[in-house]
């Protein structure tokens, strides 16, 4: 088993280690080493990533991960490299953000328990969020903002972190948040000076100060638990400088202060609100003219009134509320749409003017041939238009039809 020298110096990003294995994973290259600086992805965080080196050759270390078996840390490479010793070099910005986001979820977590009584029961850092799941199903905005007052007052106090390993029958009975299962019966703890203790096997800050700010960006209810997102340090920062982006821009477009911007916004949605409004009406009024030209112009087939006419470049929505105006008139609606794709819309009045047999029978054809002529120009045959109809023809070995074709001829 690799010695975890991470467990006790998360600031060393170059160091000296022996390949003492080599192996594959999932067909790709990778090594054991004497002792590792490199973590490896477990309880929430991500692996690290960086490069093991061998003279003039260099490999990537592409993930690092722990082997069920011993509990050995093994690192993929992109390129194989043999046994002896290699130089290993971790990605600093990488590390140290993932420190912070940690070292900030440990003192995030403790501040939602002394201010909401709601403690963690799980935690996720990836490279676009950091989130911890709370187990209560609500928290009320001054909870929130409570807890992440709170969490900021610990980091500007700079309380020291440290990192110390127990056996586990000692750690009983101390004042842990959560008490996991312990590795060949230790435990790891991460302690912040005079706020939170636990147990905890990833990579921290020596003081809470470099947590910088701690954001919580939003809470979203999951079952029985809360969601909590947040942002610390760095991310912290890029958080603050995009959204100061996006309001200074609004502010310039609107021509407005940044305090007068809700207002701005509220009376522009019910600007908008009110143009829909009148947009909606004036619509109304074109298509109740139009649907009285179309009545004035529509033809008789079989005794009832039917208008046919093809719209160019109009809306479905458009369509459809003008064949329910015409409907409304007594007539029946049969209405093209040309564009990306043709489309049909058909109507017929649901009361009173209501076809008889013979005008569908006869209208069935003119539909056919009507909608053949509309689906011409688009190459496709439009939505709900009748298919050709196939020809039967009797089996070519068959010199006449057998008795269960002729029963079906018949009915």
């Amino acid at each position: 088993m690799s010695e975890r020298a991470y467990y006790w110096d998360s600031y060393t990003v170059e160091f000296a280690a022996e390949v003492v294995e080599v192996t594959e994973i999932a067909g790709r290259p990778a090594v054991r080493l004497s002792l590792t600086y490199f973590y490896p992805t477990s309880g929430g965080q991500p692996h690290d990533t960086g490069r093991l080196k061998q003279g003039n050759q260099t490999a990537r270390v592409v993930d690092v991960v722990v082997r069920e078996s011993d509990e050995a840390v093994l690192h993929v490479l992109d390129a194989a490299i043999a046994p002896g010793m290699a130089t290993g070099e971790i990605d600093w910005p990488r590390r140290f953000d993932h420190m912070q986001q940690h070292t900030g979820q440990h003192i995030l977590s403790q501040a939602f328990i002394r201010t909401a009584e709601a403690e963690t029961i799980g935690f996720h850092l990836s490279g676009q969020s950091v989130t911890i799941d709370l187990g209560c199903a609500k928290l009320t905005v001054e909870e929130v903002r409570a807890a992440e007052q709170l969490a900021n007052e610990v980091v500007t106090q700079n309380r020291p972190v440290r990192a110390s390993e127990v056996a586990r029958e000692a750690a009983a009975g101390l004042p842990l948040r959560k008490l996991p299962p312990g590795r060949d019966g230790k435990l790891r703890l991460v302690d912040i000076e005079g706020f939170d203790l636990t147990a905890c096997g990833g990579t921290h800050v020596a003081g809470t100060a470099e947590v910088g700010l701690v954001k919580v960006l939003k809470t979203e209810r999951r079952g029985a638990a809360t969601r909590v997102e947040f942002v610390c340090g760095g991310r912290a920062v890029a958080d603050y400088r995009l959204k100061h982006d996006v309001v200074q821009q609004l502010g310039a477009t609107l021509t407005t202060g940044i305090d007068d911007l809700p207002a701005a916004l509220a009376r522009l949605q019910e600007e908008a609100r009110q143009l829909r409004l009148e947009l909606k009406r004036e619509r109304g009024a074109r298509l109740a003219l139009e649907a009285g030209q179309l009545l004035d112009g529509a033809e008789t087939v079989g005794g009832a009134r039917v208008v046919r006419r093809v719209l160019v470049g109009r809306e479905m929505d458009e369509a459809r509320q003008l064949a329910t105006l015409l409907t409304a008139g007594g007539a029946v609606a049969l209405l093209g749409v040309t564009g990306e794709r043709a489309q049909l819309v058909f109507a017929r009045p649901t009361e009173g003017g209501q076809a008889s047999p013979t005008w569908a029978r006869r209208s069935s054809r003119r539909w056919r041939r009507w909608a053949g002529r509309a689906a011409a120009a688009g190459r496709r045959r439009p939505r709900g238009a009748a298919r050709r109809p196939m020809r039967r023809r009797w089996p070519r070995r068959s010199k006449r039809p057998s008795l269960g074709c002729e029963r079906r001829r018949k009915l």
